[in-house]
């Protein structure tokens, strides 16, 4: 089936195909039945030479659901020598045929080019032909392509329309992407209890990402009450499906104990099955837990190893971390040079944690020359972005007078800003300047 991941609730949509082996239907002929029967059977036990012979024999008698199932095989594999080209020429036999699944899978062949040269045309019009002939999984796919602007004009109103009759055919993925519809507001007036009510149901039907998507919401208290007993059974039914978001906010309450009793090992084992599964931000907190020695030894050598592949994977916000490193020589050769420039990367792409640590090397002079006004000026993009102690440091310069006029009201005003962010070191200078 296809799915559209969400992070966070929020809308990623991403086509990826894989093939649906049939497992229903009628037969023209009892011995016909009886054999397609059996290659299913010997298909589930994983006799997998033993089922294609069978599925090419119903094949060849005129039985289009064999045509599929043996394209399945020859696209993964399976009892046979992987052939995308022959997998193409079954499917579209099965299809011409009027079975609508290989249909679906022909039209995945022409969106990912296996096989056949990429034409992004022709799989939507294959997969408008399953769709219209009640294979939901054309549905969702023609759907995502709507949603991307895949080959089509982007038109979310017609995404939803499609998502939904998927979710109304029993398609589970289609409800749980009409569920980040609604709670996006994309395609659809924004309505977070109807997106609850849609990743339930995903979720009931064995969607992870919708069990993971739920179970953030319930420990966030977003559109239903906060109920971190309920999130923490969520996350691990998303994470024990193979969900790494799932398994590493699982792990988040489980360092903090939130809805569960709290135990740092836990914790680290959830991390690494994040990471090793292909999730940076667990690599980041399993690195974080290196570096305090929680639930582990303390490692600062394996820290820097964790935060290195997580930030030379695209995850910016761990280079600053990575940074840290370079700049106290913790785990690595000290670099001060090197901090910055990985400062710099955060930055540079958005993470204002970055941001920060790169105002206090121009502030002090470290790695790279002093610069108040640079500093001040980092700050300030820290501080807008919503980082603490971006706003923290400003009200301290202002308050001595360090690189800018000195201006007890702008202070106050910092302060305070960092206090609303959650410094408390910030809301305590600004009740001393209020006093």
């Amino acid at each position: 089936m296809k799915k559209v991941v969400a992070v966070l609730a929020c809308v990623v949509v991403l086509l990826v195909g894989y093939v649906v082996l049939d497992k229903s239907g009628t037969q023209s002929s009892f011995d016909t039945k009886k054999a397609y029967d059996q290659g299913k059977a010997f298909y589930n036990n994983k006799e997998y030479d033993r089922a294609a012979e069978l599925f090419k024999k119903v094949c060849d008698g005129g039985e289009m659901r064999g045509c599929n199932n043996l394209g399945a095989m020859y696209t993964d594999g399976d009892g046979v020598e992987k052939n995308e080209q022959k997998a193409v020429e079954l499917y579209k036999k099965a299809c011409d045929g009027g079975y609508m699944i290989g249909c679906y899978n022909l039209g995945t062949m022409y969106a990912n080019g296996s096989g056949v040269e990429k034409n992004i045309k022709k799989a939507m019009d294959l997969y408008k032909k399953a769709c219209d002939g009640g294979e939901m999984n054309g549905c969702v796919d023609l759907g995502v392509m709507y949603t991307n602007g895949d080959g089509v004009e982007k038109n979310e109103q017609k995404a939803v329309e499609l998502y939904k009759k998927a979710c109304d055919g029993e398609e589970i993925s289609g409800c749980f992407n009409l569920g980040v519809m609604y709670a996006n507001g994309n395609g659809v007036e924004k309505n977070k209890q109807k997106a609850v009510d849609l990743y339930k149901k995903a979720c009931d039907g064995g969607d992870i990402s919708a069990c993971y998507n739920l179970g953030f919401m319930y420990a966030n208290g977003d559109s239903v009450e906060k109920d971190f007993d309920k999130a923490a059974e969520l996350l691990k039914k998303a994470c024990d499906g193979g969900n790494m978001l799932g398994c590493n906010n699982l792990g988040v309450m489980y360092e903090k104990g939130n809805g569960v009793g709290k135990n740092e090992q836990i914790a680290v084992e959830l991390y690494k099955k994040a990471c090793d599964g292909g999730d940076m931000r667990g690599c980041n907190n399993l690195g974080a837990m290196y570096t305090k020695g929680n639930g582990v030894e303390k490692d600062f050598i394996k820290a820097v190893q964790l935060f290195k592949k997580a930030c030379d994977s695209g995850e910016m916000s761990v280079c600053a971390n990575l940074g840290v490193m370079y700049a106290n020589g913790d785990g690595v050769e000290k670099n001060e040079q090197k901090a910055v420039e990985l400062f710099k990367k955060a930055c540079d792409s958005g993470e204002m944690n970055g941001c920060g640590a790169l105002a206090t090397m121009y502030a002090n002079g470290n790695g790279v020359e002093k610069n108040e006004q640079k500093a001040m000026d980092l700050y300030k993009k820290a501080c807008d972005g919503g980082n603490m102690l971006g706003c923290g440091f400003l009200g301290f310069m202002y308050e001595k007078g360090d690189g800018v006029r000195q201006d007890i009201y702008m202070a106050k005003e910092y302060y305070g800003k960092a206090c609303d962010l959650g410094d408390q070191d910030g809301c305590d200078e600004y009740k001393r300047l209020n006093k």
